[in-house]
């Protein structure tokens, strides 16, 4: 039995002993060994953080612009003095590679934006002779992922609380010492009590509960798609507001006039981010049939030097460990499903690396000679399995780009930035980078089953927000 259990959740601006008894097992993904335990929250506690958001919201919802910029700058700040102790537990708890720094400071950066949103953002704006209010949508439910849960915290935070709106947020039980570190530092930011709560538990026991109570406006979710659909479901009883960002098979498209070298830099980066366990990662890299030998080759080079696998307090490692046992077997099972379809492996394969015994460590692997219709190029696999699809011309490209079941990001790599850029705009994806191009406040969200509504900016604000019109 570890000594290290978490056993206090945030309601009303207390930490309480949950009344949930369930104790659920943490592990260090980079050896498998037990580091601690969670004391899981339940249906009690899940209404009682309901209750508190919404005696807070009356007075939330009636602050100033100014009172709330005030409280994410707050917030920020009590945040930024335990930023150290977020990596900490990253590493620990998660295996994210100190080298990937994105996963911290992306923390801060959540509230800063959504600063500078607010400074800037219309909440009464005429539309004829009406004047239209954009005002609070009610309680929030805000449920994170493990894959990047001190990030997502913040994020749906500072978005629910900038519009006015009082939150319980849900995190994932796999991320019980981050949550935990989140929690004391915004509580040491001095908020009222009850217009933020966080109960870490179960899905299907704290996650149900918030998305059918009736007293609950909103839901914004990051996740799988099959969670989003089953929250849909539980939702649609009180026709809650949903903004649902889902799962993606994100294509990297390297045009015939990109300078190769870079443009595979660029997909492997997308591919492998986070270990390969983001969203976004672009997962179907596609290439000219043309120039399918000479990218391959270059792919087998880079992966050798530019992504080793290790421990991830070693500055020097660029894939960390997955998550769990669980999810290393699903990666596992991919691989093999892969081989056993017919594509051909150009780098990695299964099993663990012969020099990493022990934890979840999975070898980046590339497959070429992929079909679109195959299952690891249909499938998330959350995990740094890349498969290199071939294509005859722009019009095949973007077909095989858009023939998924996903929409949620696309990279297109190209000489021309206008023709990447036409390219771009055939595609059925929320969020398309062309040569590495990025903008953290623009909006964020998915086409087709990669969800619904758009995070970050103001397009994530106007999703906690109602229109009300007021005619004249």
């Amino acid at each position: 039995m570890p000594s290290n259990v978490i056993n206090k959740i945030y309601i009303d601006g207390e930490f309480v002993t949950p009344h949930g008894t369930e104790l659920f097992d943490l592990h260090n993904p980079a050896t498998g060994r037990l580091i601690g335990q969670v004391q899981l929250a339940d249906e009690v506690d899940a209404e009682a953080a309901i209750a508190a958001a919404k005696r807070a919201l009356p007075a939330w919802s009636a602050t100033s612009r100014e009172e709330r910029i005030d409280a994410l700058r707050r917030l920020h700040d009590a945040v930024a003095a335990r930023l150290e102790d977020i990596r900490e537990a990253v590493v620990v708890e998660y295996g994210g590679p100190v080298r990937n720094s994105f996963l911290v400071e992306g923390i801060l950066g959540a509230f800063a934006h959504m600063i500078k949103t607010l400074e800037d953002f219309e909440f009464t704006r005429q539309v004829g002779n009406a004047v239209v209010e954009m005002a609070p949508i009610g309680v929030a439910g805000l449920i994170s992922p493990w894959n990047s849960d001190a990030f997502f915290i913040a994020d749906k935070l500072a978005t629910a609380l900038a519009a006015g709106c009082t939150a319980v947020i849900k995190p994932s039980e796999m991320s019980a010492t981050q949550t935990q570190v989140m929690t004391e530092a915004l509580h040491a930011a001095g908020l009222p009590k009850g217009v933020f709560n966080i109960v870490t538990g179960r899905g299907d026991v704290v996650g149900t509960t918030i998305n059918r109570h009736p007293d609950i406006a909103k839901i914004s979710f990051t996740g799988s798609t099959e969670v989003g659909k089953t929250i849909m479901r539980e939702a649609s009883g009180t026709l809650k507001s949903l903004t649902l960002e889902l799962g993606g098979k994100s294509p990297s498209i390297i045009l015939d006039d990109a300078d190769l070298e870079e443009a595979v830099t660029g997909a492997l980066a997308a591919g492998f981010v986070n270990s390969g366990q983001a969203c976004t990662a672009g997962t179907r890299i596609l290439v000219h049939e043309d120039q399918l030998d000479d990218v391959l080759a270059l792919i087998a080079k880079k992966v050798a030097s530019d992504y080793p696998v290790g421990d991830p307090r070693d500055p020097a490692t660029a894939v960390g460990p997955m998550v769990s046992q669980r999810q290393w077997e699903r990666v596992q099972s991919y691989i093999h499903r892969g081989i056993e379809e017919g594509a051909r492996i150009v780098v990695g394969g299964p099993d663990r690396p012969d020099e990493l015994p022990d934890g979840y460590y999975v070898r980046p692997t590339v497959f070429a000679d992929v079909t679109n219709d195959m299952t690891i190029a249909r499938e998330e696999i959350f995990g740094p399995v890349l498969s290199v699809i071939t294509y005859r011309d722009e019009d095949h490209a973007v077909e095989i780009a858009n023939d998924s079941t996903y929409g949620l990001h696309a990279y297109v790599f190209s000489g021309d930035p206008a023709r990447a850029h036409r390219i771009a705009s055939r595609l059925e994806a929320g969020r398309v980078s062309v040569n590495g191009g990025y903008e953290p406040v623009s909006p964020f969200g998915g086409f087709k089953q990669s969800g619904l509504g758009r995070e970050y900016g103001s397009f994530g604000l106007e999703g906690f927000l109602e229109p009300r019109s007021v005619m004249l």
